[in-house]
């Protein structure tokens, strides 16, 4: 496999916009407040990082990392912190030029930033790096084909090559728009995620399609609608019961 970056477009406000997908990063309304709203509120978070001694979040669309960077400045002011991995997918990681210009756009994330930026070299398959203290598993390649190789070494089966983890304690699912790349949304990668995801786990998306929403009830998750970020009126959170 080579990696490709992505075909951006530079919105005002140098918000990235993928030609491939026709959709944006993250909102022009302010892509940390989206952040904070529906994958950390949407989460739990940072309250649930309190009293545990290790977290697992698992990400579909690693993107700019805004997310990544988001929850690791949450978790660092949190003072009695567990140990924290991110476990994340990219098919099109973006060049360190790209991803830089896109988290400018964040000045109070500029620390975190610039230490991801000195890390970032991704490479095809599962790339470990370590993040101001936390883990940040980036699978680099179709989720779809990689998220079973997790499966198949939490069951005790793998070959090696995939990272170790605990069963996954929060799901953010960022993926483009359900219409314009339904692979991210696939009842059948669905079902694998929740086989991962710990009992009491939750998930959270921007999302409240309809048939997103069937097929996350088909795999096991307990689904409500609550109120979207900047005026949309619905996102979806869930539960492993």
């Amino acid at each position: 496999m080579s990696i490709k970056a992505p075909d951006l477009e530079w919105l005002q406000g140098d918000v990235p916009r993928a030609e491939g997908f026709n959709d944006t990063y993250f909102s022009k309304a302010g892509g940390l407040a989206e952040t904070r709203h529906v994958f950390l509120q949407g989460n739990g978070l940072p309250g649930r990082f309190d009293g545990c001694e290790r977290f697992t979040i698992a990400e579909f669309g690693f993107g700019t990392g805004l997310n990544f960077l988001t929850t690791l400045a949450a978790w660092q002011e949190r003072t009695n912190r567990p140990d924290l991995t991110f476990l994340t997918f990219e098919l099109f990681p973006m060049s360190g030029e790209q991803l830089a210009r896109s988290l400018a756009a964040f000045p109070e994330l500029t620390p975190l930033a610039k230490e991801l930026l000195q890390a970032w070299s991704p490479e095809p398959g599962w790339n470990s790096l370590k993040i101001a203290g936390a883990n940040l598993q980036i699978g680099i390649g179709d989720a779809r084909e990689l998220i079973g190789e997790l499966n198949a070494g939490m069951a005790g089966e793998g070959e090696g090559g995939e990272p170790a983890i605990a069963p996954i304690d929060a799901w953010f699912l960022d993926g483009f728009s359900p219409a314009r790349n339904p692979e991210l949304w696939d009842a059948d990668l669905l079902k694998v995620a929740a086989n991962l995801t710990a009992h009491g786990g939750t998930l959270a998306t921007y999302t409240a399609a309809g048939w997103v929403r069937r097929n996350l009830q088909a795999a096991g998750f307990e689904i409500e609608k609550v109120e979207g970020f900047a005026g949309k009126r619905e996102m979806v959170k869930g539960r492993k019961p």
